[in-house]
């Protein structure tokens, strides 16, 4: 069987293995057929995220997709690329920062078990980077936070011990949580479940508790009368 990889232009290498997972004919390829091909991996059981890649044009674990004949094999998307299937992280984290996606203001208060449902699911992200790489928006809209930084700023604007919210929402206008088209290419992707779509309108609501208008209704003729 064969797969192509993208490196400086797409490679064709053959495989003989069985049954196999991508990063399994990853490494058997740099052992036994170039071993100058870069690729990155560690826990090798879909915990760690550093796998991620994109095959036949959607976003997967390396360590849990089971190779098929012809697959092709690319690094994700909107990451510079360093070498073959490795990508810096760097403009991601960059977002991650502008969009204050950590605790700020902690206020010590004690923590439910219902209180920790609420943004339990948020909490088991990876980092895998999936997400980003298969939103669409980054296509056009190189400054937009992505949904890899939005739904960790909904993981700690939900959590009662952020004492200070409005910064947060503040941070996500622009460039932000208006401006996702909600497509939920994210969620689709996401080997933990997480639904990005689904706390950019949390995101949304919280925003409008706080005073915030989505700023397309002014495109519609909303806000500043009508005329006939």
């Amino acid at each position: 069987m064969k797969i192509k990889i993208k490196r400086e232009f797409f490679e064709e290498f053959e495989y003989t293995k069985e049954n196999a997972t991508l990063l399994e004919v990853l490494e058997f390829i740099k052992e036994d057929l170039d071993n100058s091909l870069s690729f990155s991996s560690g826990c090798r059981s879909g915990i760690c995220g550093s796998c991620a890649v994109r095959v036949n044009g959607k976003e997967t674990l390396a360590c849990g997709h089971k190779v098929q004949d012809s697959d092709t094999v690319e690094p994700l998307k909107h990451l510079k690329i360093i070498r073959d299937l490795v990508v810096d992280f760097d403009e991601a984290y960059k977002k991650n920062k502008q969009s204050l996606a950590f605790m700020q203001h902690y206020n010590k208060k004690e923590v439910s078990i219902d209180d920790e449902k609420i943004n339990e699911l948020q909490s088991e992200c990876i980092l895998c980077g999936s997400c980003y790489s298969a939103c669409p928006l980054l296509d056009v809209n190189t400054n937009f936070k992505g949904p890899f930084s939005l739904t960790r700023v909904w993981r700690y604007v939900s959590d009662k011990r952020e004492d200070d919210l409005t910064t947060k929402i503040d941070e996500v206008i622009k460039d932000g949580i208006w401006d996702c088209t909600l497509c939920n290419e994210c969620t689709v992707v996401c080997p933990q479940n997480i639904s990005s779509k689904a706390d950019v309108e949390k995101l949304r609501i919280k925003a409008t508790q706080l005073g915030h208008t989505d700023p397309n209704f002014n495109s519609f003729g909303f806000g500043g009368g009508l005329s006939f």
